[in-house]
């Protein structure tokens, strides 16, 4: 009796929280999966031609932007995640060995958790400019002339590594905190074992550190990766509505802006149907890599 009075109470708690995730995760998502089967779905008049299998998804994959937007997308999530992950786990076992000043550079590490993205990428944006950007002035003290990173014609290649520099920088500072908390649970014991030892400190890092951190810099790789597949806010911020620099237009689209550009004509027959297929391709595309890395994480990763 009591059992089950404990468990009423655990399900009242909790059905708030479930209230807002049925309405604001799972509607939504079914929502999506049965717009993207509606043929000549009219948003404004609310009336269907019928139904379509694939026929939203063809056009969705036949469209113009469609394979820039996937190579944007995978350029984004597999170049950005390894380096961000790598660095702020360097940067958080370094934290975690300062005594001094170390609630400084926390605040510091933790400020683009706080800023505004947008805010952000003008200030990117401005750091890359070619005249008077901070680096094309550092790359002028080795003799390197100036280079046209967003400016103005400015290729894909400048543009992206551009916007690859302000996502890794935009994504330190979380990750930077779950690491930091974690080294920070790791037992003193380990370490001190190691030390009289003599271990050297890359083995103490490979050995001892990584092991012991592997669930959560699973939970950093993990995240990141859904994170980066939804990558829009940031090249807005750095280019905005135009996405890319002047002259080049729309060539750092990314999967996300599909979905918008539809979103923008949802006035237009059928334009409702192909931003929710476009949708589903992203789900379905972040769900199969988050399924093979949580396989990979029940060899890989430490409990």
């Amino acid at each position: 009796m009591l059992e089950n009075k404990n468990n009423l109470k655990a399900w009242l708690y909790l059905s708030p929280a479930l209230l807002l995730l049925v309405v604001f995760t799972f509607y939504p998502l079914i929502n999506a999966f049965y717009l993207a089967f509606l043929k000549d779905f009219n948003f404004l008049l609310r009336t269907i031609e019928g139904y379509t299998l694939f026929g939203n998804f063809k056009i969705v994959i036949n469209s113009p932007n469609f394979k820039q937007a996937m190579i944007n997308t995978f350029f984004i999530v597999f170049i950005s995640v390894p380096i961000s992950v790598m660095v702020a786990l360097f940067v958080s076992v370094a934290l975690n060995s300062i005594k001094k000043l170390q609630g400084v550079f926390q605040t510091i590490y933790f400020l683009p958790y706080v800023t505004n993205a947008i805010a952000v990428g003008m200030a990117f944006a401005f750091i890359f400019h070619q005249d008077y950007g901070l680096i094309n002035y550092m790359l002028g003290w080795i003799g390197i002339n100036p280079i046209n990173w967003v400016g103005t014609g400015a290729s894909w290649g400048n543009a992206m590594f551009s916007l690859l520099v302000y996502t890794v920088w935009g994504g330190l500072a979380f990750k930077i905190m779950i690491f930091l908390s974690g080294l920070q649970s790791i037992d003193k014991q380990y370490y001190d074992a190691a030390r009289v030892d003599a271990t050297p400190r890359k083995r103490v890092f490979t050995r001892i550190t990584v092991p012991l951190l592997s669930p959560m810099i699973m939970y950093i790789v993990i995240t990141s990766f859904i994170g980066a597949f939804k990558a829009y806010s940031t090249v807005i911020g750095m280019f905005g509505p135009s996405l890319g620099p002047p002259g080049n237009e729309r060539s750092l689209i990314t999967f996300v802006a599909l979905v918008y550009d539809a979103l923008e004509h949802s006035g237009s027959i059928g334009a409702m149907s192909e931003a929710a297929a476009a949708a589903i391709i992203l789900f379905l595309i972040t769900l199969a890599f988050t399924l093979v890395q949580m396989q990979v994480s029940k060899k890989r990763v430490h409990y």
